[in-house]
């Protein structure tokens, strides 16, 4: 598993780490009645976590090779290709009218893509999506289908499905209106599981304004809301679950927000390096930067540790 988890996180462009940790105990605030109540830390624990350099995204993205453990083992090499017989080609054509795989995408308001994958001879099915740097797996439904909606980070719009045999479909439309946005992501692989917390215009902890996977803040059709919002993306169920929580900064730029990352000590992370990245779109460029921390060891068990203003300009504040 740690080597699998560790070829996972090969699909984006890794940046040496930038030592810097912190960790927060359970001393910023109650959690109001209505969310789920915040882990409370068993005690004070050292952490070492740290931002890499950050990379900006070039305009042209060529998608990267998947991991092995998504595609599979190589394929042998071919000493000669066999000769195509007319009847097999048939053959093979009426196979692929008979499986369509489409990929369709369509741009939505606040600068959101819709997609819609068909692929009927590809039931329940693990796929990796990927966009702008983003990359969460999905399963397809007993049908082959997988209906989905990515927040955008890039103004192209390009996304891309894999299966783990390595066939894959694309599709893009381009966001008009992702220069009026800013986003922020982290995302990870299995158990290394980080949460994302944006506390707006000074809110404390579990009150109004801190939003959280616990708190979302999501939005209702039609309905004007202020101050920002969280997205979680990834199917847990899938084979090695690579998982995201992208938040969307408020319209207006005068709306404060401060963001920290946290990770929970538990048995399946105690005494390692978690690893992760984070993913910052502002007007559709993208700056993606390598996550690491370190934790405790094993008696340490539900603590949480905390990175503070994870932000690409690595401005980090001191521990709590």
């Amino acid at each position: 598993m740690e080597m699998k988890r560790k070829l996972a996180m090969a699909i984006g462009t890794l940046a040496l780490a930038l030592g810097a940790g912190h960790l927060m105990q359970n001393g910023l605030g109650g959690a109001p009645e209505q969310m789920a109540a915040a882990p409370i830390p068993q005690g004070i624990t050292p952490l070492a976590a740290g931002l890499g350099s950050p990379e900006v995204a070039t305009p042209a993205v060529k998608a990267p090779m998947l991991p092995e453990a998504a595609f599979g083992p190589p394929a042998p090499d071919v000493v000669a290709a066999p000769e195509v017989v007319p009847e097999m080609a048939d053959q093979a054509a009426v196979a692929d009218a008979a499986c369509p795989l489409q990929l369709d995408v369509m741009a939505m308001s606040e600068a959101r893509l819709d997609l819609t994958l068909i692929a009927p001879c590809r039931p329940s099915e693990r796929v990796v999506i990927r966009h702008g740097g983003l990359a969460v797996t999905a399963m397809t439904s007993p049908s082959g289908s997988l209906f989905t909606t990515l927040p955008g980070l890039e103004a192209r719009g390009q996304v891309s499905v894999y299966f783990s045999d390595g066939v894959e479909a694309n599709g893009a439309e381009a966001l008009p209106d992702l220069a009026m946005y800013r986003r922020f992501a982290v995302q990870w692989v299995a158990d290394d599981a980080f949460a994302l917390n944006a506390f707006e215009n000074g809110a404390e902890f579990g009150t109004v304004g801190h939003v959280s996977a616990a708190n979302p803040a999501r939005r209702l059709p039609n309905v004007p809301v202020k101050g920002g919002y969280l997205t979680v993306l990834g199917d847990q169920t899938a084979p090695l679950p690579m998982m995201a929580q992208v938040y969307t900064f408020p319209v207006d730029l005068a709306e404060a927000v401060d963001l920290t990352i946290e990770a929970e000590v538990t048995e399946a992370t105690c005494n390692r390096e978690l690893l992760g990245e984070v993913l910052f779109s502002e007007a559709g460029s993208v700056t993606k930067t390598d996550l690491t921390m370190a934790t405790p060891d094993c008696d340490a068990i539900g603590d949480v540790l905390v990175l503070n203003n994870p932000l690409p300009d690595l401005k980090l504040a001191a521990a709590n």
